[in-house]
């Protein structure tokens, strides 16, 4: 019987006070909480299994309240996103229910999110993000980026930024966004990585394709997250890993 394996954890670093990232697998959501052991789900192959990771803005409020708010939204459409379009017409309602939620707070206006993520269906898998939190294709032994990332032109030289070019919420006015979704095919023995910029920034990918070529599930999952504390763990760090069992 062919089986979808999902470890996954989620942490505020070392330098960050508190976390604001969320994560979603399937009907299970993590919501700015803290786990430094991972949580391995197994899911039959087959219903669509949707696999995220949102990222609250820092420095504007309440990035913890915009990332749990979304990947709660995914969790209860999850089973309904089979096709690019569904994916899309659900994070436009993620995007309208981060403003919503702005509109009814003072507290909470401005607050916005990242998110990336995977559906996974019986033959294929339908990648989507919206800022710069990121999907990885780590079947291979070089690790392949899925997602593209929602940020200004980098300088000579600079290998990550903080600015976003676009996002869920994050503004005073409802601005419309246009997420970045793909459809491939789904081999066995398919792996994908989903993560907040808190474990690709600090980790160079060349660190990240050994840590991927050496570990798997659980341990990998483990084993990424060390790296991005041994670089010093300046964001919080969230990440799942998908696997294609059989």
């Amino acid at each position: 019987m062919t089986y979808v394996a999902v470890s996954a954890l989620s942490h505020a670093g070392l330098v960050r006070d508190h976390n604001e990232d969320s994560l979603v697998v399937g009907p299970w959501t993590l919501c700015a909480g803290v786990t430094r052991n991972p949580q391995t789900f197994v899911f039959p192959l087959g219903s669509p299994l949707v696999v995220a990771v949102a990222d609250g803005i820092g420095g504007q409020p309440a990035g913890e309240v915009a990332s749990a708010l979304v990947v709660r939204q995914l969790a209860v459409l999850g089973p309904s996103l089979d096709s690019e379009g569904a994916v899309r017409e659900a994070l436009a309602l993620c995007n309208h229910a981060v403003y919503a939620a702005g509109d009814s707070d003072p507290e909470l206006a401005t607050m916005g999110t990242t998110v990336a993520g995977a559906v996974v269906l019986e033959d294929s898998l339908i990648s989507f993000n919206v800022g710069d939190s990121r999907v990885l294709d780590a079947t291979a032994p070089e690790v392949r980026q899925v997602s593209v990332d929602d940020n200004p032109p980098l300088e000579p030289g600079q290998r990550t930024t903080s600015l976003l070019t676009q996002a869920l919420g994050g503004a005073r006015r409802h601005i419309g966004i246009t997420p970045h979704v793909s459809t491939e095919p789904l081999p066995a023995g398919a792996r994908y990585l989903v993560c907040s910029d808190g474990l690709t920034d600090p980790v160079p990918p060349e660190e990240l394709d050994e840590l991927l070529r050496v570990h798997d599930d659980g341990k990998a999952a483990f084993e990424l997250w060390r790296a991005a504390i041994d670089a010093g763990g300046p964001d919080n760090i969230t990440l799942a890993l998908v696997r294609i069992g059989d």
